[in-house]
């Protein structure tokens, strides 16, 4: 009996908990879209209210009507991060699985590089891929906002793990039936793959949707900027106008919530990365 008492207060506990955490991380959103209802010089006047005192929708007509390259910007984010998540899936799916079930010259050398790529803070691989860019003539073009992150260390050591806990007996099975590797990959593995590639698929679509700096490094013409780039110039010298750049980021939130909404079946099971069904 005082063991399920202690069990239920636990849980209050951390229910509690976790409210207050989600209390704390819900009003800074909260209190920016009712931002993007109110006018500049309500936002500078007034404190922390969630109310406006004078509704208006002038800032989303400003930003989709008056600013001609809000549109440009929204554009080119979705452009950016749908090629950019496509590509690491494929990608990081075929060398995971490569890296877990095949065998061949150099496959824990590999595996090793893909390890220390990932001890190396992306920073310091900032210069290199300009200079390379460069080289290229691919500064301030969509290839180099795609092409240097079509593939991510992190994604393929996991999905390496996942093909690692997959049946094999699914595998030998298809194998029976006649199907040599690389239909085996896409007609039974990949199918069967779809919590983890869910899994990644969000967390991909997030860091292309949020990334500033690449953008900030490769793009000098406005007409390429990313959203997140974009956004910063409603900054000016003298004045910051809070009431647009609230309202584009209500704009900004938008595909991340429909992306996490489509995939969310799928995420919890992803993130176990196990292959049984």
């Amino acid at each position: 009996m005082n063991y399920i008492r202690k069990s239920f207060n636990l849980k209050i506990i951390l229910y509690i908990i976790l409210c207050l955490y989600a209390i704390v991380t819900v009003i800074p959103f909260l209190w920016a879209l009712s931002a993007s209802f109110k006018s500049l010089a309500e936002i500078s006047a007034t404190g922390l209210n969630f109310i406006p005192h004078s509704f208006t929708l002038d800032n989303y007509k400003e930003i989709f009507f008056k600013e001609p390259l809000f549109g440009r910007w929204l554009l080119n984010s979705i452009v950016v991060a749908i090629f950019v998540t496509g590509f690491n899936i494929l990608f990081n799916s075929m060398a995971g699985y490569a890296l877990a079930r095949m065998r061949f010259p150099g496959n824990k050398f590999w595996f090793l590089i893909i390890l220390a790529v990932l001890m190396i803070p992306g920073q310091i691989t900032l210069i290199p891929n300009f200079l390379i860019l460069k080289s290229l003539g691919w500064l301030n073009s969509y290839q180099g906002l795609i092409i240097p992150n079509v593939v991510n260390a992190t994604f393929i050591f996991m999905m390496r793990q996942f093909f690692l806990n997959f049946p094999k007996e699914l595998e030998e099975a298809a194998a029976l039936d006649g199907l040599n590797s690389r239909e085996t990959f896409w007609q039974v593995v990949l199918p069967l793959a779809k919590p983890a590639l869910a899994a990644q698929a969000i967390f991909i679509f997030m860091a292309s949707w949020n990334n500033f700096l690449t953008p900030l490094v490769i793009s000098f013409d406005e007409e390429l900027f990313t959203l997140p780039l974009g956004l910063n110039k409603f900054k000016g010298q003298y004045i910051t106008y809070w009431n647009y750049i609230m309202a584009a980021s209500m704009v900004f939130t938008l595909p991340p919530l429909a992306i996490y909404a489509f995939f969310n079946r799928y995420f919890i099971r992803g993130i176990t990365f196990t292959g049984s069904k």
